[in-house]
């Protein structure tokens, strides 16, 4: 299994191919690819290529889904005795990010389509034997 731990809105998530994410939001419109070269560790194979604080030549690539908002999160703030209250809300604005592959040094090391063909998928379950007594 291939991963890399990249850093994307303050923050770092560790991804794989052919799964997405939500992160920050990013300036990129629907449907567009994105290149994220802030990757500070990859995986691949049990090899382990950390970055001193990037890997140099890694890079990881994806495309936007879509844009949306997060859950709401409710500030209350109050103080005793003084009649004063205060509530406000606020909603995160995010982005959803499929990511289609990881490279290193110019040479893919997974892609979506490796992915979804590492898993195994069961074309025709085992029908259920009907008992007869």
């Amino acid at each position: 299994m291939t991963y890399a731990i990249i850093e994307t809105g303050g923050k770092q998530l560790r991804v794989e191919p052919g799964r997405f994410y939500d992160i920050e939001l990013l300036s990129a419109q629907q449907d567009e690819k994105v290149t994220i070269e802030a990757v500070l560790l990859v995986q691949h194979n049990g090899e382990v290529t950390i970055g001193q604080p990037l890997v140099a030549g890694a890079k990881v690539e994806g495309t936007v889904l879509r844009h949306l908002r997060g859950r709401k999160v409710l500030v209350y703030k109050m103080k005793p005795k003084k009649k004063t209250r205060k509530k406000r809300g606020h909603r995160q604005e995010i982005t959803r990010l499929l990511i289609n592959s990881i490279s290193l040094n110019d040479s893919v090391l997974a892609s979506e389509e490796t992915a979804t063909a590492a898993t195994p998928v069961a074309e025709n379950p085992p029908a259920e034997e009907a008992v007869t007594e």
